[in-house]
């Protein structure tokens, strides 16, 4: 681990058992503690907790990023860039479907960054991202 602390974040889901199976067996998330309303996950060295909360009927938002509808609320990690291909490829191997599919955004630009976004099993956005040049994670 780097230097760097990991996070903690709590997300709520609707159906723990598919979330569970989704985090485990898609995202390769090594699950840690768990009641029958809460799992822990190692989310790329991040502390990842899914709470069971009953469906909510909300809708997506979205705001405009370099063309593409960002969906808001999202969360996810910074990869290493060929890590980013790799795992691109196994989500869509697995079929995964994507809000946005794997892009270069800003290409050419501060910022030039690999993206993606797709759902969880109970709707919530996650974004994977890597960059070719890290330094550029928090250029302006």
């Amino acid at each position: 681990m780097s230097n760097i602390s990991p996070f903690h974040i709590a997300i709520p889901v609707h159906n723990l058992k598919e979330c569970r199976t989704f985090y485990r067996e898609v995202l390769h998330c090594e699950e840690g503690r768990s009641s029958d309303h809460w799992v822990d996950f190692n989310f790329f060295g991040h502390q990842l907790v899914i709470h069971y909360k009953e469906k909510s009927e909300a809708s997506l938002h979205t705001n405009p990023v370099d063309g593409k509808s960002v969906p808001v609320p999202h969360y996810g990690v910074v990869l290493p860039w060929d890590t980013f291909q790799d795992f691109a490829k196994n989500l869509a191997n697995k079929g995964v479907s994507f809000i946005i599919e794997p892009y270069i955004r800003f290409e050419g630009q501060v910022g030039e960054q690999a993206t993606m976004f797709f759902l969880d099993p109970a709707g919530n956005a996650l974004e994977f991202k890597a960059f070719k040049d890290i330094q550029q994670l928090f250029a302006k």
